[in-house]
């Protein structure tokens, strides 16, 4: 795996930690932390030995955003360099979103601006209580747009325009109550029931999450009631008759645990 700059990885048992790196700026990130993060999630899909994927922050934050100084240089630009640079964080937030094994985002401190980008593309966010979020874009004059198709997902239309246009902060109780994340937690009690998530993806088959989270998107994003009936049924038959459903099925009928599930 590559040394990176601004975001430190590593794997044991399966789990892939991603930790973002800045902590002297509160890990807001700037073009070489959304290059580094895009080539990690986009390397995701050939290792094999990773059945899920943990994003979080190092130091204080989990992510304070853009980065200031960054930020100030973009300010200046061109429309066509903007743009471009722009298209760096939309492509950052869908590969994360796409990638093909379960993500699961933990956010403590900070998650401010385009963090929340980050946590919403993940399939899973966990929070501490002590966290704050905002959707701060627009105290600066300017909007959450590349973030929007992920927070709108997570939070829906009335939820995402109260928290994008009032830009207010709030706690990590009040994200689980708009489903900005998943659960928020004592910090004392975070880890483990993170871990515990850990242990029922690694239960599941890997193939079959991969499958589930394609068939989520195209249900979600692609297709009509109509067209879903042909693509569900056609992905049901595959995944039955492949070595993994096999296994699985087998396994339960056989009452034991399926191959690979780690004694």
């Amino acid at each position: 795996m590559n040394i990176y700059k601004t975001i430190e990885t590593f794997t044991e048992d399966g789990v892939l930690t991603i930790r973002l790196n800045r902590p002297e700026k509160h890990n807001a990130f700037n073009e070489t932390m959304l290059q580094e993060l895009t080539d990690v999630f986009t390397g995701i899909k050939h290792m094999d030995d990773v059945v899920c994927i943990i994003l979080r922050g190092n130091g204080k934050s989990f992510c304070a955003g853009v980065d200031l100084n960054w930020m100030k240089d973009v300010a200046g630009n061109s429309f066509e360099k903007n743009y471009q640079e722009s298209l760096y964080l939309a492509e950052c937030f869908y590969t994360i979103y796409s990638c093909p094994k379960p993500t699961v985002a933990i956010a403590h401190g900070s998650v401010l601006g385009g963090a929340n980008g980050l946590l919403s593309a993940c399939d899973m966010a966990y929070c501490s209580d002590d966290a704050v979020f905002s959707l701060s874009e627009v105290k600066i004059g300017i909007v959450p747009a590349c973030i929007s198709p992920y927070v709108i997902k997570r939070v829906g239309e009335y939820g995402s325009r109260e928290l994008m246009l009032t830009g207010r902060r709030i706690s990590g109780k009040e994200a689980e109550k708009y489903g900005l994340v998943n659960r928020s937690l004592p910090a004392s009690e975070l880890d483990a029931f993170v871990q515990s998530v850990i242990e029922q993806l690694k239960s599941s088959g890997p193939a079959a999450m991969s499958h589930c989270k394609r068939l989520i998107d195209q249900v979600s994003n692609s297709l009509t009631l109509k067209e879903a009936i042909d693509f569900t049924a056609r992905m049901i038959a595959e995944i039955r008759a492949s070595e993994e459903g096999q296994e699985g099925m087998n396994a339960f009928l056989e009452k034991r645990k399926p191959r690979w599930v780690k004694k």
